[in-house]
Parts: C-alpha cells; sequence; structure tokens
C-alpha cells in the first residue's frame, strides 16, 4: 500500500504536466486551502538546481520554504502558469526532503492541485488531490480534519470536470468529518455545504439545493443570533442562490429581510441599503413562466420603488465611492429601458455618459459601461443536450458543441435581426433554447458621443455538453422540423 502511494505521489508530480488541458474555469476560490504552509523554497529557473543541494549554505528546507514563498506570491500576482511549476517544483522537493508518504508531501499536492484546477486542468487537479487525501488517510485515518481541505479542492475539480454527482459524494464526506470534529452545528461547514447546493442545482434538483439553501440559513441564524449584522452576507449569498435556482419570491423576501436589519440597525438612509434595494429592484425582472405578459409587465414596474430609493441614499451618500454611484444610477436608467420608458432612460444615460467623461479612470469605466450593450438579464442556459444531465454512463466523455448567435441591439435595449447555428447542427432544440434567450433579452443600449445608438454585428456563443450517443440518436432519423435560425425578431 505504502509503495503504491509513493509511487502515485512521485508519478503524479513529475508527468501532471503534460495532462490534457480542460476547458473550463474552475469553480474553487482563492480562500480555498492555500494556506497550508509547507516549509519551502528559492526561486530557480531549473528543477534541478531546487532540488539540488548548493553552496549557499542553506539546508533543503531553507530552500523549500524560499520555494513556497515564491509560489504565494506568483498566486497573488495571478500568474498562474508559473505557478503551477513552482507547484511541481515544491512536490519534488518535499519527496525528497520528507519522503512521498508525508504530511508535507499531502500539502504540497493539494496546493498544486489547487493551481491545476485554477488553470482548468481537472484531470490532474483530480489525480492529485486525490493523492493527498490517500497519504492522509494513511498517516491518520478517514476521519481525520487533515482531510477537509483537499476534499473541498477535489469536489471543486469535480465540478469543474462536469461531474457534479461525484462532487456530491466527496462534499458530503468533507461535511461528515467537520461533523465529527467540530460538531454537527459548526459554522466551518457553510461553505462545503454551499458547494453541495451548486452540485445539487447542477444535478437538476432544485429542491434539493432550495432545502440545502435553508439548512445553511438555519446554521448562520443560529451563529450569528446576537449579531444580525454579521448576518448579512449570509442573507445576501442566500438571495443569490435562491435567484440560481429559479426561487424568486424567496429571493425577494431575503432581501427584504436584509434590508430590515440594517433599517433598524443603522437607519433607513444608510448607504449599506443601496445593494439590496438595487438587487430587491432588480428581481422584479424575473417571473415564473406561466405568468402572462401583462402580469409579468406589472412584476417588473414594481421595482422602481427600490431602484429609486437606491439613488437618492446613494446622491445623499458624501463618501460613496463614485463607482459605487455610478452603478446605482446606472440601474435606475436600466430599469426604464427595461419597462420602456425610454425618455427617463436616455435622461439618465446621458448625465452619466457626462459624469464619466473626466479622467482617465472615469473614461475607462464609460468605455466598460456604456460604449457597448449590457445584457439586463442574464438567465442560465443549460448545459448539457440531449439525456440532459451529467450522470449517465461514467465511461462515456462529454463532447463539447457550441450555439452561435448573431444580433442587432436597437437604441431601445431589443434584440433585432437574429441569426442562430448549431454546432453540431443536430441539436436545434439547444438552439432553439438559445434563440429564444436571446430575442426576449433586453440590453442596456450602447452609446458613442454620449448618443445611444444601435449596435450591430453582436455576438453570443453558448457553449454546451453531450454525449457521441446522444448526437447517434438525433441523426437518426432526422425529423423536418423549422430551423429556429429561419426566426426572426424585427423591434415592434
Amino acid at each position: 500500500m505504502l509503495n503504491e502511494i509513493r509511487y502515485l505521489a512521485l508519478l503524479l508530480a513529475l508527468s501532471s504536466a503534460v495532462v490534457s488541458h480542460a476547458q473550463q474555469d474552475a469553480t474553487d476560490n482563492d480562500s480555498a486551502p492555500l494556506d497550508q504552509v509547507v516549509p519551502v523554497a528559492e526561486e530557480n529557473s531549473d528543477a534541478d538546481e531546487s532540488i539540488a543541494a548548493t553552496d549557499d549554505g542553506l539546508s533543503d528546507e531553507q530552500h523549500l520554504a524560499i520555494e513556497f514563498d515564491r509560489y504565494k506570491r506568483l498566486i497573488a500576482e495571478g500568474a498562474m502558469d508559473e505557478a503551477d511549476t513552482s507547484a511541481k517544483r515544491i512536490v519534488e522537493m518535499a519527496i525528497k526532503i520528507y519522503g512521498p508518504v508525508s504530511h508535507e508531501t499531502a500539502k504540497a499536492l493539494n496546493n498544486l492541485a489547487l493551481v491545476q484546477n485554477k488553470n482548468g486542468q481537472y484531470e490532474p487537479a483530480i489525480q492529485n488531490f486525490e493523492s493527498s487525501v490517500e497519504i492522509i488517510e494513511t498517516l491518520e485515518d478517514r476521519l481525520n480534519d487533515r482531510l477537509v481541505n483537499p476534499l473541498k479542492g477535489l469536489g471543486a475539480a469535480q465540478l469543474g470536470n462536469n461531474r457534479p454527482d461525484l462532487a456530491l459524494r466527496t462534499f458530503n464526506r468533507a461535511t461528515h468529518i467537520t461533523h465529527v470534529n467540530e460538531g454537527p452545528h459548526n459554522i466551518e461547514q457553510v461553505e462545503i455545504l454551499e458547494s453541495i447546493a451548486e452540485a445539487t442545482l447542477r444535478v437538476g434538483d432544485a429542491k434539493g439545493a432550495r432545502s440545502m439553501l435553508d439548512r445553511i440559513h438555519v446554521l448562520n441564524v443560529r451563529h450569528f443570533e446576537n449579531n444580525e449584522l454579521a448576518l448579512l452576507p449570509s442573507l445576501m449569498r442566500r438571495a443569490n442562490w435562491q435567484h440560481r435556482a429559479g426561487y424568486y419570491n424567496d429571493e425577494r423576501a431575503t432581501y427584504r429581510r436584509a434590508i430590515r436589519i440594517v433599517e433598524i440597525k443603522l437607519g433607513k438612509d444608510h448607504q449599506q441599503l443601496i445593494l439590496p434595494l438595487r438587487r430587491l429592484g432588480r428581481s422584479f425582472y424575473f417571473v415564473d413562466l406561466s405568468q402572462t405578459a401583462t402580469r409579468a409587465q406589472g412584476l417588473a414596474t414594481t421595482g422602481e420603488i427600490y431602484f429609486k430609493r437606491a439613488a437618492r441614499i446613494a446622491e445623499a451618500s458624501d463618501d460613496l465611492d463614485w463607482r459605487q454611484l455610478i452603478e446605482t444610477k446606472l440601474a435606475l436608467a436600466d430599469h426604464y429601458i427595461f419597462v420602456e420608458s425610454y425618455n427617463r432612460a436616455r435622461r439618465i444615460y446621458a448625465e452619466i455618459w457626462l459624469e464619466l467623461s473626466g479622467d482617465e479612470e472615469r473614461l475607462a469605466a464609460r468605455a466598460e459601461l456604456l460604449e457597448q450593450p449590457t445584457a439586463l438579464m442574464v438567465d442560465t442556459l443549460p448545459p448539457y443536450a440531449g439525456s440532459g444531465d451529467s450522470a449517465g454512463n461514467p465511461s462515456e466523455q462529454f463532447l463539447t458543441g457550441k450555439i452561435r448567435v448573431d444580433y442587432n441591439v436597437s437604441t431601445r435595449g431589443r434584440v433585432r435581426n437574429i441569426r442562430t447555428e448549431a454546432i453540431p447542427e443536430e441539436f436545434t432544440d439547444m438552439q432553439r433554447i438559445v434563440h429564444r434567450e436571446i430575442r426576449n433579452s433586453v440590453f442596456r443600449p450602447g452609446m458613442v458621443d454620449g448618443q445611444l445608438l444601435e449596435s450591430e454585428d453582436q455576438v453570443f456563443e453558448h457553449s454546451f455538453l453531450y454525449r457521441q450517443t446522444d448526437l447517434d440518436t438525433l441523426k437518426k432519423p432526422p425529423e423536418q422540423s423549422a430551423s429556429p435560425a429561419a426566426e426572426d425578431n424585427p423591434e415592434t
């Protein structure tokens, strides 16, 4: 057993550079276990020089400590390719100094896997996380709290690799370990539970995700029962999750609770109200698909009172950052575009254009916020086509398809002259879904010289996953149906 682990750890450390690159961004974040301090080493361009003894008078352990400091600096600077090289060096040095079955090597493998995950190299990341877990199990046991960080990383890599079913098992194991070591109500498990909610949502279980969100909320309320203001970040995250799961009424209730807490604790004109008010207003863009068009429009107009209140508070706050003020005024103008109150929208957009026509920083913000069309509401498009989930036959690899949409955006923020293409062309159902989503989108129109102009030749691409068997099924026999690419959506 130990010999197998030693071989695996060394093999993964030396060969992971040649494993193929995956195609999506990593889902872990910078708060993942990068704080696992392995004593570390100096910045050398050659791995052999980093490991070999030198005549500078430093020990191998000191070289390792210097290299680890370099690794952390590269991570902080976002130099992920260089950090990957440094992390591989650290694995080799840790194996040389401490042996392949040691806590130091487990940490080094974990840190290498974190970088690979961030770089989208999910397969080698999964292998290195698993090796780190196996080493810790050998040195300790299967319930040791040292396992939590590599399990969190493993679950994140499995999510990135489009296997939320596997990620669920991994995150559930990490949660169980925290229960054993910290108790069933520990607040440290919240990050893992949020990952479970993400994985549950990705396998299409919205009810399960909602149940997990309720569990997270209970833990946060219990932990912050004597400090309601400290509960606010949790409430904002909860509302965001509820939005993603499509529970828009629940989302609004959560934002209203956050607003009440701020009003009671800090006052009704406090600038901390601005963000929840804006998000509450924006939630009214989204309605149940069963609602009639008239009902949907009525809900959208409800958001105006929240956008206007947020703008009033922002304008009255002398110490508010200028960018937050601009974004709050933009939110109100966007609302007027959404509900077709175009004259009000144009007036506010023109004011903002002038306010952003000053120094270089504001001009850069103007280019970012106003000079290109910006979608006001972005709904989640299905990530899978065909059989429609990530479980199925684990041995069958996913392939990547693409829907390309070309369109114009009018001065009123509506889509015109929409054209869609599916690659492979057989996935007409996915093409139809994306076509409909873009056709119904509302945009902040682009501006030139302070004037709203039609923006032509806009392009949107949606990548989706499918299995070869899904494509084969669609190819036999092809059914005659009208392609959504033939549809047009002229503005009325």
